[in-house]
């Protein structure tokens, strides 16, 4: 499982403080690596996102890993007065608040520190939850995943966004090249934390995807689960909704 994936296999911390501490250094370039190593395909992802959650037309929204706050920004187009980012890098969440201020959303947007693990809300307190990219960073999947199911509102949707491994070729094989080649590269060249795009792209490889995380999803007890494929299968997006 991802959770014995670490980004520094010498550290001594465990997963959860090395992640806060892989974002906390690469918080500067984070943005702009990442629009070049998905050649900003990231965007429409994340606006089909907006469009799932927009649908239920909620009122409170909580973006999880919420990192420099992308999704929780893109969040603001739905009419929801409420969106919380919660991410355990404050690091990536200070880059996130100065985009925050420059939109003048600070009345509606705010990031705070929240951990997958142990979230700072009552049960049943949000109409919509997301995670973009960060459900491979739980050091504890399953627990993570009963925590967001615990403070999502009966009959609210939760969204995943998370990488996944094309299976037909040649996609197959080109998306092994960019993860274990491109990736790795891209980051050593543009940041001193090369090692930190190595641990994106070895964990997004062996993290579980498509029905496998739904029968995941089902056993914490999520309802109504499905996947919806992106790009080839370089991404899968997944919807699931509380009893």
């Amino acid at each position: 499982m991802s959770s014995q994936i670490t980004p520094y296999k010498d550290s001594e911390l465990g997963k959860k403080e090395q992640v806060a501490q892989m974002f906390d250094n690469i918080s500067g370039n984070y943005d702009g690596l990442n629009r070049v190593i998905t050649f900003g395909i990231d965007v429409k992802w994340r606006k089909k996102v907006l469009k799932l959650v927009s649908d239920k037309n909620p009122q409170t929204i909580l973006d999880i890993a919420t990192g420099t706050g992308d999704l929780a920004i893109l969040m603001s187009e739905t009419k929801a007065p409420k969106i919380i980012g919660a991410d355990i890098s404050e690091g990536m969440m200070e880059v996130g608040r100065k985009k925050i201020a420059d939109k003048n959303l600070q009345s509606r947007v705010t990031l705070q520190y929240g951990d997958s693990e142990n979230l700072p809300f009552e049960d049943n307190t949000f109409d919509a939850i997301t995670v973009a990219f960060g459900i491979r960073n739980f050091e504890n999947l399953e627990k993570g995943f009963a925590e967001i199911l615990r403070v999502l509102k009966p009959g609210g949707i939760f969204v995943i966004l998370e990488t996944s491994v094309p299976t037909k070729f040649p996609f197959k094989q080109g998306y092994a090249f960019h993860m274990k080649v491109i990736l790795p590269l891209v980051g050593k060249l543009f940041s001193k934390e090369g090692g930190a795009y190595s641990y994106l792209a070895e964990s997004a490889s062996v993290f579980p995807f498509g029905e496998k995380l739904n029968n995941i999803l089902r056993k914490i007890g999520f309802i109504e689960v499905k996947h919806l494929p992106q790009t080839m299968g370089v991404a899968t997006i997944y919807t699931a909704s509380k009893q």
